[in-house]
């Protein structure tokens, strides 16, 4: 994705630090990445805190009967939901270069490049490819994406550099607590080209 002034201009400032802290590597388009995003907030809230398994279990059941008896949920999210914990991903480079456009891909192609252990799980990825190929396959690399997170961005989540960022984020909170804008802030909104506002 290139970015322009302009381009950056439009954000609002919740998109720019998600850019700022999950640089994304590989062409991965952005609807992929948002959906995985999503995908992650899902099973969280699904487990609750603390996390209860069974419950999420059940969900997870629930949904995949549904898909496997040919109802129809069109969304992206819940069918990625549904067989994430049951694909296994046989190709990844092959799903990596399938990532780069979101409205346009090879759905049996994609779907080709996974198997799943589970029966049930397996009847509803084929019975949602059989009448919806193009939502099986945002699915398939949806749940991909969130399983292999390392692959296409360039997030270091080690201990030092949570730490690090943490700090950041309290000396930045302290400059918005004083109404000092950081020049990163300024520079967005300068107009002319040679940057002095």
């Amino acid at each position: 994705m290139e970015f322009t002034v302009q381009s950056l201009r439009n954000c609002s400032s919740a998109q720019l630090i998600t850019l700022r802290r999950n640089p994304m590597k590989n062409n991965i388009h952005h609807e992929f990445a948002y959906q995985s995003r999503e995908l992650g907030v899902q099973i969280e809230d699904t487990l609750g805190d603390p996390p209860d398994r069974k419950n999420y279990a059940n969900v997870i059941k629930s949904l995949i009967g549904e898909y496997a008896k040919g109802t129809e949920i069109d969304d992206v999210n819940l069918l990625s939901f549904a067989l994430a914990d049951h694909l296994r991903f046989d190709d990844p480079a092959g799903l990596l270069a399938q990532c780069k456009q979101y409205d346009k891909g090879d759905a049996a192609k994609a779907v080709a490049m996974v198997s799943c252990a589970d029966a049930e799980a397996s009847k509803a990825l084929a019975t949602v490819f059989a009448s919806n190929p193009e939502l099986a396959r945002k699915a398939v690399i949806t749940a991909f994406l969130f399983k292999n997170t390392k692959r296409w961005t360039d997030v270091d989540e080690s201990p030092e550099a949570l730490q690090e960022e943490e700090e950041n984020d309290m000396d930045d909170g302290e400059d918005d607590e004083r109404g000092v804008l950081s020049q990163d802030v300024i520079d967005l909104f300068d107009t002319r080209e040679d940057g002095n506002g």
